[in-house]
């Protein structure tokens, strides 16, 4: 992502308001101020998966092949993981058929519908993704450690409001946070 380093001052941008009657000055600059904010957690995010040969796509296809809670790996087909990871089947075939040929997933037949595919985690898929969350989960952590617990739950409330979404429950945020964009 291209974004300029030093955002307009807040003065820069009531002038520009002379000349553009739309610009909302406190609108732009909180757009601004998050647009940056998501670029430098995803910059810190590709840092962290490219010390660990993976990419942000590839990570989210592991992570929703693996129960969190019970520690054990799921079946699930293409068409199921685009629809959680929010893309296209064709971008997940691509991560898988990436992550197969790296001995991560495995594609089989379902036994009830031999038409249908099911993506598995291999035990070295499993065994990279668990080697991988702690770090993760220090880095998010990093990331969000000069807010306190008390503005983390606003900035979440705040950024689901901005996307549309009701608050999610406190413990549904949290787990929201732990996975991070995935």
């Amino acid at each position: 992502m291209l974004m300029i380093k030093d955002l307009p001052r807040y003065e820069c941008l009531l002038e520009a308001m002379q000349r553009y009657p739309d610009l909302d000055p406190s609108a732009c600059e909180a757009y601004l101020n998050l647009l940056r904010a998501g670029d430098e957690a995803y910059r810190r995010s590709e840092v962290f998966f490219n010390e660990h040969g993976m990419t942000p796509g590839r990570f989210t296809v592991l992570m929703l092949l693996y129960d969190k809670l019970a520690g054990v790996t799921l079946e699930q087909t293409p068409a199921e993981l685009a629809e959680k990871a929010g893309v296209a089947r064709a971008t997940i075939t691509g991560l898988v058929d990436t992550l197969e040929r790296d001995g991560l997933v495995t594609r089989k037949h379902d036994s009830g519908d031999r038409r249908m595919m099911l993506i598995h985690l291999t035990a070295k898929g499993q065994a990279a993704l668990e080697a991988m969350l702690p770090g993760r989960f220090k880095q998010m952590a990093a990331q969000m450690a000069p807010l306190s617990e008390h503005e983390r739950k606003a900035l979440v409330r705040i950024l689901n409001k901005v996307a549309g979404q009701q608050a999610p429950a406190a413990a549904d945020s949290r787990a929201t946070l732990a996975q991070g964009a995935a």
